[in-house]
């Protein structure tokens, strides 16, 4: 499942998110963000900006030129990085959010917004590709504006990617801190032995608040 707009408790910006420059009055606002985290003294969730790098530079150490989101929300991944690479694509269970995103991205070919539950989309467009990609999920289990979230997803997804037929897919997961047990769910702590047991070949890390899962054997520049 990704990630429907949460609930807003301001009601200015909930107005704002009505409108079509919505989007754009967001982006504009990472450089103030990424100061704002720095004069707080960088706490654990890191500002987009820095999501943003992190993707870059993943994407440059491995070689990657392919790019998997989970969760589009008001594509600002998408707008940040879509130079970088010969294609994207983006899965937003949201139809209202899918949609924006299509308008935005339509001059685009080489992104593409799939609308519906990242749980079944996963596997749907693994079976579409072709080679690696950069994975870049949303590691959150809470259902917004009146969806409850699924406990299994995340393994789901994980499962799908790591199964794949591709071997060395790399995959980045934001807001590890969400990975917390809560409702059936596994903590950090059950994911990353998990993935340690069942997939041998890979290696996990935390970061930032963004899980790494890596393949071991690689020698990727440094990241």
């Amino acid at each position: 499942m990704t990630s429907p707009p949460k609930p807003s408790s301001h009601p200015i910006r909930s107005l704002l998110k009505q409108l079509p420059v919505y989007a754009a009055f967001k982006q504009l606002g990472h450089h103030p963000d990424y100061w704002w985290w720095k004069l707080r003294g960088e706490p654990r969730r890191i500002p987009h900006l820095l999501k943003q790098r992190t993707v870059l530079e993943y994407a440059q150490a491995f070689g990657l030129t392919t790019l998997v989101e989970t969760g589009t929300y008001y594509g600002e991944m998408v707008a940040a990085v879509e130079r970088r690479f010969q294609q994207i694509y983006s899965i937003e269970l949201d139809s209202r959010l899918a949609n924006l995103a299509r308008k935005r991205f339509q001059n685009n070919s080489r992104v593409e917004i799939i609308e519906g539950d990242s749980q079944t989309a996963v596997p749907l467009l693994l079976a579409r590709l072709n080679q690696r990609c950069l994975w870049w999920l949303d590691a959150g289990y809470c259902g917004w504006v009146g969806r409850i979230g699924n406990s299994n997803r995340l393994s789901t997804e994980l499962t799908a990617i790591l199964d794949d037929r591709i071997p060395d897919h790399v995959i980045l997961m934001d807001d590890a801190d969400g990975v917390n047990g809560q409702g059936g769910s596994p903590t950090l702590e059950e994911l990353m032995a998990s993935i340690h047991a069942n997939y041998p070949d890979r290696q996990v890390e935390v970061a930032s608040n963004i899980i790494r899962i890596t393949p071991r054997n690689s020698n990727p520049a440094k990241v």
